[in-house]
């Protein structure tokens, strides 16, 4: 007895030193280090990012579309799905370093050949009541089986951790793809109000151009204009009124893609459009730099992807070491049914362990182990880059409201000046006093400067929007 225990020990020393020839392979820790303010000259402990979409956004239909949006985004549910998934794996692994208990049943018939061993045996022997073996042989048998793998090495916990961790990454992704949704509607329900702004910028200024168009017509026939300027005017009149359908296209485009993302077919979009030139964008908090690792939902994805990876590199470890089991067996086996129940004589059992650890080609274990460090490397570049991308977005917004404010201020001042020389052309024009190129080319020059005070509003709104979904906000 004590020679067998000597043995097995020496056989699981063995296996031991040969799990020590591992591959020594090194990882990467991730460099999550940010600058302490966004604006050196200000500091900013409130986060506007903590703030839920439904009271970040003024507009009652922009709050509706958004909600719908959450809820029947075809890409959103679909993300839905994956989570459950992964919520179903986490569940599977868990099993997985638990016993495993089963019930089977079982009946067999064979006949063995007479000039065999088994043959022989049979033809010699005699059961109850005189009868000789019975000749084919039938085995029924049922009982419960038990089969238990022991965890010794973690490797099934660390496995179902890392289950765990990519659920909550997907959870993460989810929220990410969410926040970029609200923001993407709201972007695209500014743009449209933008459009009707537009359109209607357009339409006033063809009923100006139709007036001036008149003025010229009564100066013809008095013969202080020419045809020419009429033909200018004219002109002038048709490819404005053309440009009417570009923007009622660009409506149609923008309703359709609004739809889109509220998961349903095209059809008219509830806005307010009056005021929008009006509208303040809001005064956005951005925190401290280091409050985007727990605000930005693909950042804590990106570290939860690094935190399994990291895990899966013990699991693929794991691979290398013995491997321990429990089999277990208990029920009843008898050639005949009615023997079946016979106790003890029909009662069977088994009980065996099992140690099991690689030796010669260890090739596909050290591959999947050199894969689990080269994604736990991946992993950690793309935690950094996912931060300081992070980090640029927020810088990048920030200048832009800075800018599209100064923008917005002088386009405010030209289009002003503008609109009053149109009004001073078309006086010194009836007095003869301008030429009619010089009321087209103010017309125009009024018309192109406030459909750009419309369209930088619009990129106001979106800036803030978009700063807003930069921090972190927009998903909860």
């Amino acid at each position: 007895m004590m020679n067998k225990m000597h043995y097995g020990l020496i056989l699981i020393m063995a296996l031991m030193m040969q799990a020590c020839s591992i591959p020594l392979l090194n990882t990467k820790k991730a460099e999550t280090k940010l600058p302490e303010h966004f604006n050196q000259q200000v500091r900013e402990d409130e986060n506007s990012a903590d703030i839920n979409w439904k009271d970040f956004f003024d507009d009652p239909q922009l709050l509706v579309l958004v909600d719908q949006a959450i809820a029947n985004n075809k890409e959103v549910n679909i993300l839905m799905q994956r989570i459950s998934m992964a919520a179903n794996e986490v569940e599977a692994r868990k099993g997985e370093y638990k016993p495993f208990v089963s019930f089977g049943a079982g009946a067999e018939l064979g006949k063995v050949g007479l000039y065999t061993r088994n043959g022989a045996v049979e033809e010699n022997l005699d059961i109850k009541e005189g009868k000789s073996f019975p000749d084919p042989l039938a085995n029924y048998q049922f009982g419960l089986f038990s089969s238990w793998e022991l965890d010794v090495w973690k490797k099934l916990r660390n496995a179902t951790k890392v289950a765990n961790m990519e659920y909550l990454a997907s959870i993460e992704g989810k929220n990410f793809l969410v926040t970029n949704l609200v923001a993407e509607v709201a972007n695209s329900y500014y743009e449209l109000i933008a459009v009707d702004n537009q359109l209607d910028n357009l339409k006033q200024n063809i009923k100006i151009q139709q007036n001036a168009l008149g003025v010229t017509r009564e100066l013809q026939q008095y013969a202080r204009a020419t045809s020419l300027a009429v033909k200018r005017f004219e002109a002038e009149v048709k490819k404005n009124e053309s440009k009417e359908y570009l923007l009622r296209q660009q409506q149609i485009e923008l309703e359709n893609r609004i739809n889109f993302l509220l998961g349903r077919t095209p059809q008219p979009i509830q806005r307010s459009s009056t005021g929008f030139m009006d509208a303040q964008a809001k005064l956005i908090q951005t925190g401290l730099p280091s409050q985007l690792l727990q605000h930005r939902p693909d950042i804590r994805k990106a570290e939860l992807e690094l935190a399994a990876a990291d895990l899966n590199i013990q699991v693929a470890k794991a691979n290398f070491y013995p491997s321990f089991s429990i089999k277990a067996g208990l029920g009843f086996q008898a050639f005949n049914p009615k023997y079946l129940f016979s106790t003890p004589e029909s009662l069977m059992y088994s009980l065996a362990g099992d140690v099991v650890a690689p030796l010669v080609n260890r090739n596909a274990i050290t591959a999947v182990y050199k894969n689990a460090n080269a994604k736990q490397v991946q992993a950690a570049f793309e935690y950094e880059q996912t931060i300081i991308n992070a980090y640029g977005e927020v810088a990048n917004q920030l200048s832009n409201i800075d800018n599209l404010e100064k923008n917005y201020q002088l386009k405010t001042k030209q289009v002003g000046v503008l609109t009053e020389s149109v009004e001073v052309a078309n006086q010194l024009f009836k007095s003869a006093r301008a030429e009619y190129l010089e009321i087209l080319l103010t017309q125009r020059e009024a018309l192109e400067a406030k459909s750009e005070l419309i369209e930088t509003k619009q990129k106001q709104m979106s800036a803030m929007v978009n700063l807003y979904r930069a921090l972190g906000g927009g998903w909860h």
